[in-house]
């Protein structure tokens, strides 16, 4: 995930990069952050490499944030637009160059923490992954290539895309309170987790994933389950 943050101030963009950083660690993100003075130096570097979010100053010298929105929508529909400014007179604008957020200075963490939830449920692939130790090594496990994860005897056993099963000690709860942050995944037995993405069918018992393993249901869980996965489907498929 790349991330653009344009501000003509330079202890603004400081700011806010770092606390940025210290939300997005917090949830097993990695992104590159890129800091402009001006709108356009981020609409030249946009242009060689497009940037996954954009956090843009309105009031700027030189052409201001909204000029350069309509500017950057013109070549890239896709970039998620966050205007950092003091007001929201620019409010009718910001809709016409389809703004997620306005985040109004001073902002407090509790706002930019929900901002990037929002932004993370909008790009399910965003560079997440999950520290676990193998071995004696600590690896970082991309929440992409995780099929599922079972915990037994005290060990937890990720089979992965790669076909390879990374073996860690750790509490199954430790682990999993990262993955239940993100819809992609979902707890269907005791100690069991499974990456819905990677899941190809549901007969009622058992999920059948891509690899061709079957990953067991809880019975309890079995009607839940179903319409889980169907909402997911449904997700992607929109």
């Amino acid at each position: 995930m790349r991330i653009a943050i344009v501000d003509d101030i330079h202890s603004e963009r400081v700011l806010l990069h770092t606390r940025l950083e210290e939300q997005l660690t917090k949830r097993g993100v990695h992104a590159d952050l890129t800091e402009f003075e001006n709108g356009e130096a981020f609409l030249k570097a946009s242009r060689e490499r497009p940037f996954t979010v954009l956090f843009l100053d309105i009031y700027m010298n030189g052409a201001n944030g909204v000029e350069i929105a309509r500017e950057l929508r013109k070549s890239d529909p896709d970039c998620l637009l966050i205007f950092t400014t003091t007001s929201t007179d620019h409010a009718l604008e910001g809709f016409k160059v389809r703004a997620l957020h306005y985040l109004v200075k001073p902002y407090n963490i509790k706002e930019l923490s929900d901002l990037i939830d929002e932004i993370l449920s909008r790009i399910p692939d965003s560079g997440k992954y999950i520290d676990v130790r193998v071995n004696g090594s600590n690896i970082q496990v991309p929440f992409r290539s995780i099929i599922y994860a079972e915990h037994f005897s005290h060990m937890i056993h990720i089979h992965t895309s790669k076909a390879k099963e990374l073996v860690t000690r750790q509490s199954f709860e430790a682990f999993n309170a990262l993955l239940k942050m993100d819809p992609r995944f979902y707890q269907c037995n005791r100690g069991i987790v499974i990456n819905l993405e990677h899941a190809v069918d549901f007969d009622g018992t058992v999920f059948v994933m891509d690899n061709g393993n079957q990953v067991p249901v809880s019975q309890k869980l079995a009607k839940n389950a179903r319409q889980t996965f169907m909402e997911f489907l449904f997700q992607k498929r929109h």
